[in-house]
C-alpha cells in the first residue's frame, strides 16, 4: 500500500486536529513534502542529532515527534546550531518530519489521557475546556428530507454534547419563497409565492469540522438555494483542553501515591509541595508544562496536581489545600511516543512505525549513593 506523508498526518489529526494547537505552537509538517512517499517511521518526543542519525541508520524517511523542532522562522540554514544542521541533514536525507504537539496535548485520547490511564484514573475528563471551538449550525429542510439532512450532518462530525451524539432540536413550521425566473425550484411555482411544511433543525458543530458538515448538508439538501444559520457559541468543549481528571477506584495515602507516580514514570526525583496528611482519590494532571492550570485543579476539587516545569514560588499556592507534584517534562509526555505509534498501527497495520532508542530527554538526575 502506498504511504504518504499526509496519510500519517491525517491519521493523527484525526483526534488531534491542527486547529486545536496554541497560537504560539507550530505543529504539523517541519521538514519534507506532504505528498512524499514512505515507508518507515520513528517516533519520539524531540527531534535531536543523535535521533536523526538513529533513523537514517533505520532507513526510516519520516520522523514524528512530540516536540516541533523549529519553533521560530529560520533566518538561514547553516551549521550554527542544532535546528538548522538537523534540518539541513533531513532535507540531504530525504527524511520529513512532523510534529503533534500542542493539538496532541488538547485532545481528550492526547497526552494528559495516556497519562491518566498509566496510573490507573478513572471516570476522566478535561481539566480546561477549550474555549470558542463550538458552532450551532441550523438549517431549514422541507419535511420529507429531513432526516436524510439530519443523518448527513452527523455522519459529518455534527450533534456531539458529552457523551451523547445524533444531538438536534426540531421545530416544524412553515417556510415561504417566489421562484426567480432563471431558478429551478425544487418545489412550487416560478413567480408565485409559495408555502411549504419545514422542519428547522438545531445542532452543535466543532469548529474544526464546521465545513465538512456544511457540505455534506448542502450535498443532501434538495433546495437549489438552502437556508442555513451559523452562530458562535461561548460553551466550553468539553471533547478537547489542557489536561485531565480523574479518580482513583480507592483512596490511597500521599506517600504512596507519589510512589505510585515514581514507578509509573520512572523518575528518581520528585518534586513536591508540603504533604497534607490526607488521603488522595481525585487527582488532576497535565503532561508536559501545566502550571497554569494549578488553580483549575484546585476548583475541580481535586486531591493532589501532577504536571511538570513547576516554579518555587508555585509550591506556596496550595496552602495545604491539595498535593502540588512535579514529575519532569519529559516523564510526564513519555508515553506520548506509545500514543502516536498505536495510532499509526491501529490504521495502518502494515506500516512500520517504531519507537526510537535514543534517549531525548535534556534533563539528567544525579542521584549521590548513600
Amino acid at each position: 500500500m502506498l504511504m504518504t506523508v499526509k496519510d500519517i498526518l491525517n491519521c493523527i489529526t484525526e483526534i488531534a486536529p491542527l486547529q486545536w494547537q496554541e497560537s504560539y505552537d507550530n505543529a504539523g509538517l517541519q521538514v519534507g513534502d506532504l505528498n512524499a512517499e514512505i515507508h518507515k517511521a520513528l517516533v519520539a518526543l524531540d527531534v535531536t542529532e543523535e535521533l536523526l542519525d538513529e533513523a537514517i541508520a533505520k532507513h526510516c524517511d519520516l520522523i514524528i515527534s512530540h516536540h516541533p523542532l523549529i519553533f521560530k522562522g529560520l533566518k538561514h540554514l547553516t551549521p550554527q546550531t542544532y535546528i538548522e544542521r538537523i534540518v539541513t541533514k533531513a532535507i540531504k536525507y530525504d527524511i520529513a518530519i512532523v510534529s503533534m504537539h500542542t493539538n496532541l496535548d488538547n485532545s481528550y485520547l492526547g497526552v494528559s489521557r495516556v497519562l491518566a490511564d498509566r496510573l490507573g484514573l478513572k471516570d476522566l475528563h478535561i481539566l480546561q475546556p477549550l474555549e470558542n471551538q463550538l458552532k450551532k449550525l441550523v438549517v431549514y429542510v422541507p419535511l420529507a428530507a429531513a432526516e436524510e439532512v439530519r443523518m448527513a450532518m452527523f455522519e459529518a462530525g455534527a450533534g456531539c454534547i458529552g457523551n451523547y451524539d445524533s444531538c438536534s432540536f426540531n421545530a416544524q413550521g412553515q417556510g415561504s419563497f417566489k421562484a426567480g425566473e432563471t431558478s429551478h425550484p425544487y418545489v412550487g411555482e416560478i413567480g408565485k409565492v409559495h408555502f411549504e411544511e419545514e422542519v428547522r433543525i438545531e445542532t452543535v458543530v466543532p469548529k474544526h469540522v464546521l465545513n465538512q458538515v456544511v457540505s455534506a448538508m448542502l450535498k443532501v439538501h434538495p433546495y437549489e438555494e438552502v437556508a442555513y444559520d451559523v452562530f458562535a457559541l461561548e460553551n466550553e468543549f468539553q471533547q478537547a483542553g489542557a489536561g485531565m481528571i480523574g479518580e482513583f477506584e480507592e483512596p490511597m495515602k500521599e506517600i504512596d501515591f507519589l510512589g505510585l507516580v515514581s514507578d509509573t514514570i520512572g523518575s528518581p526525583c520528585l518534586r513536591h509541595s508540603a504533604l497534607t496528611g490526607r488521603n488522595i482519590k481525585k487527582v488532576a494532571l497535565c503532561g508536559g508544562s501545566g502550571s497554569p492550570f494549578i488553580s483549575d485543579a484546585l476548583r475541580r476539587g481535586a486531591e493532589a496536581y501532577l504536571t511538570a516545569d513547576i516554579k518555587y514560588h508555585d509550591f506556596f499556592i496550595p496552602e495545604g489545600r491539595f498535593l502540588l507534584v512535579d514529575g519532569g517534562h519529559f516523564e510526564t509526555e513519555q508515553f506520548t511516543k506509545v500514543l502516536i505509534c498505536e495510532l499509526i498501527r491501529k490504521k495502518f497495520p502494515t506500516f512500520a512505525a517504531e519507537i526510537a532508542e535514543a534517549n531525548t530527554n535534556a534533563v539528567h538526575y544525579f542521584v549521590k549513593n548513600k
